[in-house]
């Protein structure tokens, strides 16, 4: 059943990488744009964090989808979870009003207050997702099973 689970929250998570990654990709410009309105980073690597991050998201989503390297590409998830929940925590604690630019796009959005509550919950609910995957990496149908056998998860682990 726990690797049933694991399967959903692999394909659902991975999914949501993909998506997010793809909407950004044709537009870098505005993944730029969006990571500056957060105003938390220092100005010389916005422009680097703004491109490479639809990337980053894509190959991660990726990874999961194939069930490839599922622990590894788990934790880079949470900590991309974690820093997407700081910063739009940040940005409304400042009082900004800006567009997460989760899905693309970015910058000043009159309605950000409302949105800001439902962004930070789904993000925390994918970063559960992503712990639950670092907890318990071997899922159904995934390629670390064909790549890494028996090996992917210390027999320790897999009797909890």
């Amino acid at each position: 059943m726990r690797e049933w689970v694991g399967t959903v929250l692999r394909l659902v998570t991975g999914g949501v990488w993909i998506v997010a990654g793809a909407m950004k990709l044709p537009d870098p410009a505005a993944s730029v744009r969006a990571v500056r309105a957060y105003d938390l980073l220092p100005e010389a690597i916005v422009p680097t964090v703004g491109h490479l991050l639809p990337v980053l998201e894509v190959a991660v989503g990726a990874c999961l989808i194939l069930g490839l390297l599922v622990r590894g590409m788990s934790v880079i998830s949470a900590l991309l979870f974690l820093a997407f929940i700081i910063g739009i925590a940040s940005a409304w604690s400042r009082g900004l009003q800006i567009d997460c630019g989760c899905f693309g796009g970015g910058g000043f959005d009159p309605d950000a207050s409302d949105a800001y509550p439902r962004d930070i919950a789904r993000d925390v609910a994918l970063m559960a997702a992503s712990l639950w995957l670092v907890w318990r990496p071997r899922t159904r149908f995934g390629l670390d099973n064909v790549v890494f056998g028996d090996q992917q998860v210390a027999p320790e682990m897999e009797n909890r």
